[in-house]
C-alpha cells in the first residue's frame, strides 16, 4: 500500500470526510484491521482564504508548495490537494516536488466521461467557477460543456461555502437556495451536477437532486485508494 499525502485544513470540515473516507474504502477493499497510510499537513485557512481574496495566489502557492515539500519528505507516494479552489497552484506543486500530484478536475473528469456524460454544470467558489483553471482541465482532457450559475446565483453560492460550510453551518434555507440554483441549471441542459467545493457534499447529495451529483470530494478521496493500492496488474490510474 503507498503512502497518501493530504494537504487539508482548506477547510478542515472536508478534510475531515477525506480522512474517514479513504480509511473507510481502504477497510472495505482489504478488510480485516487495515486502514490508510497517510501523511498530513494542515494548514490554517484563514491564511489561504486571505490569499485568495487579495488575489495573491503567489504567496498561496508557496504555503501549499511547503506542505506538499512536507508530505514528500515524510515519505508520502503522491499527494493530493483537499480542495477544488487550491488546485489553481497545482502546477506550482508539481514542479516543486518529485512525487505526483492527483488532481481533483483530473479524476472527477474521468468519471464523468466513464458515465458518458457530455455537459455539466459546476458549483463551487468564484474562482473556480469564473476562472479557467479548472474549467480548462474538464473542457480540454475530457470535452466536457462546462455550464456555470451566474450573477446573484454565483455569489450566493460562494457565500454559502465561506460563510458557512466552511464554519461547519448547514442552513436549511441555504440548501434550499442551492436546490433552486441547481433546477434553473438543468433547465440549461445540465445533465450531471459537479459539487466542485469540497464542503458542498456537507449540504447537498444525491437525493436532493433529480440529475447525477458528483461529489469532487468523495471522488477524490476514493481516487486516491486506487492509487494507493495499484499494482501493475491492475490498469493504470490516471496520476
Amino acid at each position: 500500500m503507498k503512502t497518501i499525502g493530504l494537504i487539508g485544513g482548506m477547510s478542515w470540515e472536508s478534510t475531515a470526510t477525506y480522512y474517514k473516507e479513504i480509511n473507510q474504502a481502504i477497510n472495505l477493499r482489504l478488510g480485516g484491521l487495515h486502514s490508510a497510510k497517510i501523511c498530513m499537513v494542515s494548514l490554517d485557512f484563514a491564511e489561504i482564504e486571505a490569499c485568495q481574496h487579495k488575489g495573491d495566489w503567489q504567496q498561496a502557492a508557496k504555503l501549499l508548495t511547503c506542505a506538499a515539500l512536507q508530505l514528500e519528505a515524510a515519505g508520502a507516494d503522491f499527494i493530493l490537494i483537499c480542495t477544488n479552489t487550491m488546485h489553481k497552484v497545482a502546477k506550482e506543486i508539481e514542479q516543486s516536488t518529485h512525487i505526483p500530484l492527483l488532481h481533483i478536475a483530473h479524476a472527477t473528469g474521468e468519471k464523468l466521461i466513464n458515465d458518458r456524460v457530455t455537459k455539466v454544470a459546476l458549483l463551487g467558489t468564484s474562482f473556480t467557477m469564473e476562472q479557467t483553471f479548472y474549467k480548462d482541465v474538464l473542457k480540454n482532457n475530457f470535452d466536457l460543456d462546462v455550464i456555470v450559475p451566474k450573477g446573484q446565483d454565483a455569489k450566493q453560492i460562494h457565500d454559502v461555502i465561506y460563510q458557512e460550510l466552511c464554519m461547519g453551518k448547514c442552513l436549511i434555507k441555504s440548501k434550499l437556495a442551492y436546490l433552486t440554483i441547481i433546477e434553473r441549471l438543468i433547465e440549461e441542459g445540465a445533465q450531471a451536477i459537479i459539487l466542485g467545493c469540497t464542503e458542498i457534499g456537507l449540504l447537498i447529495n444525491q437525493e436532493d437532486v433529480a440529475v447525477p451529483i458528483y461529489d469532487t470530494c468523495l471522488i477524490h478521496a476514493n481516487k486516491a485508494v486506487d492509487m494507493a493500492l495499484y499494482t501493475p496488474e491492475k490498469t493504470r490510474y490516471l496520476p
